[in-house]
């Protein structure tokens, strides 16, 4: 990650966040923390810290609780288009690692990419 966007933000933990959230839209504790293979505690204080400042709102969905940028917010919106900026600027080995996984599960019977199929 960005050394100039840990400055800004304060530490990585609350740019990898944030990077997460502008690139995937909305994220729970321990998905964000897997990504980037940090302690979901790190995380989680983030997320509740952006929460209270109003930048992000939650949901709970089954047993998670679900963060997301909160439309209300002008300064949320105008965070994302700084983000969205940086996201496009990254090399593209981070790119793949972090932020091009997966997110919906895959059809009963589709082959993965790169393998033959029937």
């Amino acid at each position: 990650m960005n050394q100039q966007l840990e400055a800004i933000f304060g530490n990585k933990s609350a740019a990898q966040t944030l990077m997460f959230l502008q690139n995937y839209g909305e994220g729970h504790v321990n998905r964000i923390a897997r990504t980037f293979a940090v302690s979901p505690t790190a995380i989680k204080r983030q997320l509740l810290r952006f929460e209270s400042g109003g930048l992000l709102v939650s949901r709970v969905v089954g047993k998670s609780r679900v963060f997301t940028w909160n439309p209300r917010s002008s300064a949320a919106k105008n965070l994302r288009v700084f983000l969205e900026a940086e996201l496009e600027k990254l090399p593209k080995e981070i790119q793949q690692q972090f932020f091009r996984q997966r997110q919906r599960p895959r059809r009963t019977g589709k082959p993965l990419e790169g393998t033959v199929g029937s």
